[in-house]
Formats: structure tokens, sequence, C-alpha cells
């Protein structure tokens, strides 16, 4: 049995065929090679084209086919793994009414905040597990308010997999996983919240039927079937935003597992059977992928948004002509610390960790005798590092306590200075694994469609390929330099 994984990321769509029988990938292929742009319309908006994640879809799926690994027939289910926190709009024919505002997107944080006010601190994060904040349910009130003859025209509100899942299908289905990381999703009541419909006025007509994450949320169109060379009927069993099917790929499904990715954001997610919260919202705890009314599993996510956004801006700016294997080959020849270069890489929209606040990207301390491209490379990767860490404290100050860290060999975790210094700034070895968000969507599809009888066996057979430990605390003096430099910045306009 082969599964189809579709992972919609903010860069590009990756999509990989898996062989069911014994969990391995049997092709992949992401489109496009360089990354997708987003639209940047005023200073702190961030949008994306949903057609054109469908293009992309499309065009992964034959450049996967193209390989001639496998037989496109012999695909029998579909799996759906999305950048989160997206909002798409579309009428009662299913036609795209705007943009995508998405995750990294800023417009809504006074909505959000005025919301968190009006309903009450305690029933919002009693409730709901998190503030208002710049989630979806903010943005959707967002376009409400300033557009309205598209809120007019609106027949259905989705998070980005929804609509990918709509493409194919036709059906228009959501979860609690979905609705809770739009903040949408009442825990008290296991419904959509009536403080954030009744607030913001919202019908609860709007939101599509909600389903379990592992089931069957439509089959294949014929004339999609056609199109993408895949048989005509098979489910779409599987969809989760890209955190929680990132923790899915790494078996992280118990409470006390901790997975981390470092791509265009980066993210620690730990699971807790505890409707727990953070007080300043600053951290977010969401309907994990095996939530139930009667078997909580909640993923507690700390986001950074500048993480490979700022690799990726320090490449373009200072380093067209290299690979980033050859950035990181260079970083691995500065000693830690810098030479004193300091990095803080909150460039890329409101950090929920800083309270929405936007404190920009900054290289502190350039000695313009001293430093070379090789230390900006290597400072952008410790000032990530340092931010995870700062976030990490955050986590330990509402209980979560990890003592070991999963996470996939990709993206910033094949540098080998990166993950060392994760390691050291948080304290916390890391096991890592050859697996991505495309290969846990595929799987997640295997679970929908029963093939396996738990998540569990699912990935009975995926291995870790290192296991990454502190080698000292040496790191610590460098750590708080970066955190008084965050510091000042937190503090210059008071």
């Amino acid at each position: 049995m082969l599964l189809l994984g579709i992972d919609i990321g903010t860069s590009s769509v990756k999509v990989s065929v898996v062989d069911a029988h014994n969990q391995t990938i049997v092709a992949s292929a992401q489109y496009p090679e360089q990354e997708s742009p987003i639209i940047a319309l005023q200073t702190g908006w961030a949008e994306q084209s949903p057609d054109m994640w469908w293009q992309q879809t499309g065009k992964a799926i034959a450049l996967c086919h193209k390989s001639g690994k496998y037989k496109p027939e012999d695909i029998s289910a579909i799996g759906i793994a999305y950048q989160m926190h997206g909002l798409v709009l579309v009428d009662k024919n299913q036609n795209v009414l705007r943009n995508s505002i998405i995750w990294c997107d800023s417009r809504a944080v006074e909505i959000g905040d005025k919301a968190f006010a009006d309903i009450g601190h305690e029933t919002c994060l009693s409730h709901m597990l998190n503030s208002p904040g710049n989630f979806t349910a903010s943005k959707l009130a967002w376009v409400k308010q300033h557009e309205p003859q598209i809120y007019a025209d609106l027949d259905k509100v989705m998070l980005p997999g929804d609509y990918i899942a709509m493409k194919l299908t036709g059906e228009i289905t959501t979860s609690a996983s979905a609705l809770s990381e739009g903040i949408f999703y009442d825990f008290q009541f296991d419904a959509i919240s009536k403080d954030i419909t009744d607030y913001f006025g919202f019908d609860d007509a709007l939101f599509p039927t909600i389903k379990p994450v592992f089931s069957a949320h439509g089959s294949l169109k014929a004339d999609v079937a056609a199109a993408l060379q895949l048989t005509k009927g098979i489910p779409v069993t599987y969809k989760a935003g890209d955190q929680p099917n990132n923790a899915l790929s790494l078996n992280v499904l118990k409470p006390g597992e901790v997975a981390a990715t470092a791509g265009t954001s980066g993210v620690i997610y730990g699971v807790s059977d505890q409707l727990t919260y953070d007080k300043q919202s600053r951290v977010n705890t969401f309907a994990h992928v095996n939530y139930s009314a009667e078997r909580r599993r909640l993923g507690v996510l700390l986001c950074i948004n500048g993480t490979g956004s700022l690799y990726r801006w320090v490449k373009n700016t200072f380093a067209q002509a290299l690979t980033y294997q050859q950035m990181n080959q260079a970083a691995q020849q500065v000693a830690p610390g810098s030479n004193g270069l300091y990095t803080i890489p909150f460039g890329n929209g409101a950090e929920r960790i800083l309270n929405n606040k936007q404190v920009g990207a900054h290289l502190i301390n350039i000695d313009l005798n001293q430093h070379t491209p090789a230390h900006i490379f290597r400072a952008a990767q410790e000032g990530i590092a340092c931010a995870f860490r700062y976030g990490l404290d955050i986590m330990r100050e509402n209980g979560m306590n990890p003592t070991v860290i999963r996470a996939g060999k990709s993206n910033m975790f094949m540098s080998d200075v990166f993950t060392q210094t994760f390691v050291n700034a948080t304290g916390v070895p890391v096991e890592l694994y050859n697996n991505d968000g495309s290969m846990g969507a595929a799987l997640g599809a295997g679970i929908g469609a029963e093939f396996f009888s738990s998540a569990s066996e699912a990935f009975a057979d995926v291995k870790q390929t290192a296991v990454v430990e502190p080698n000292g605390d040496a790191f610590e003096p460098i750590y708080q330099g970066w955190k008084e430099c965050l510091e000042n910045l937190l503090n210059r306009d008071i």
C-alpha cells in the first residue's frame, strides 16, 4: 500500500510517496526549488495565494511521479500537513475570495488584544487556552471590519489544509485541532467557542463540518484524479497543521514527549494531558492530532517567526553565491560567540514569546575590522538558538521540562553548528530522525485509512540517526549576553 503525503509550507510544497508496509519513502519532490513569495502590501502584513499552493501541489506531485519509482495507481490514501493559522475564505461556489492572511501576518494584533480584554483573560485562557491574539479568528474579524463585501460573500472559513482537501475532493471539513489553532474552539465544551462567535458576530454556518483528524475528509474527484494521474475516489484520511504533524512524524504523541523544528519559523512542541495555558499567551496550547474529549492530548507550542527566514535573509544579503552547506561550513570555522557579534532574529512579524511585540531583527556589536561573513553566518545560527532557549524557559515556567527533544534532520537542523548550539543553549539533548512533514502526512493518511492499528504502529520502524548531547556550559555567558541585548531592545521605548 502506497500513501501520498502533501506538506503545504510557506516556502514550498513538498510531497512524499511512502510504502506503508515498511514506513519508507519511495519518492519525494518539492516545488518550487526557490522559495515562494510572501506578499506584504503593508509593513507587518503577510499573504499568499491559496491558488498558488494548489498549483504547486500539482507540480510537486507530477515531479514525484516523474521519478518512475512507483505506479501512481498504487497510491491508496492521501494525507495533508499545512502551515498553521492561515485564513482561507471561499464563497458558495468554492471560489477563493482573497489571498490567505498567513501565520506571520501581524495586522490583527490589536483586534485580538481587545477581544482578550473584552471577553476576559480568565474566560479566554480557561476555555480557549489562548488569547485570540494574532490568530485566525482575529484575522477573520479584521476582514469583517475592513473588507465587508468580501465578508458578505463568505460561505466557509478554512485553514490552508482544509482548502487543499477541498480542491482534491470538493468537500469542506475541519477538525478540533484546526479550530483550536484558529482560536475558534472551546475546550470546556468541546465545541466551537460561543464566546468568540458572539463577540465577533460570526455565524456558526461559516465553519465546516468537524471531523477527527484521522478520518475520511472526502474522496478524490474524477477530474482532479485525471489531472494528477491518481485513482478516482481514493480518500483524504488525514489533515493537520505542520507542527502537530511534525510531532506525529517524530512519534511525539504521549504526555511529556517533545518535538522541534526550525524551518521558516522555529517551534518546540510538547504534548500534555492537561488543559494548560500561559497566562500571557506567550506559548500556546492547541488540540494535538490524537486529541479527543475522552482522551485529551494537547500540544503546547512555542513559536519563533524569525528562524529559517532570518538565515534566508542572511544568505540573500551576504552569500548569494554560496549554498547553505557552504555557509554552515564557514560558520564552523568561527569560535562560539562569534567574537562578540549578536543576532536578534525577530524580524518576521509580531512574536508571541515577546507579547506580540515587533522588535525587529538586529546585528549587534559589528566590528568592521574583525567580523567577516562567516561571523555573521554563525551569529545568525546562535541568535536563533538563543531565541529557542528564551522561549523554552517560558515553557519551563508553565511546567514543560523536556529531558530530550526529537527533531527531523532538515532545515536548520541540517547544520551541525546550529544543532550543537541549540543543544548547548537549551541544555537538552536532541534526537535526530530522517523524516519530515510530508512523510508524517503520508503515515497520517495510513492511520486514518486504518492500515495501521495505532499511530505508534505507524512509526514503529522509524529509527533515530543521531543523538546530540550538550558539551559543557560554556555557552551560558553567550546566552546571557544575547538576552541582555534583547531586553535592551524590549525596554527601549519605556
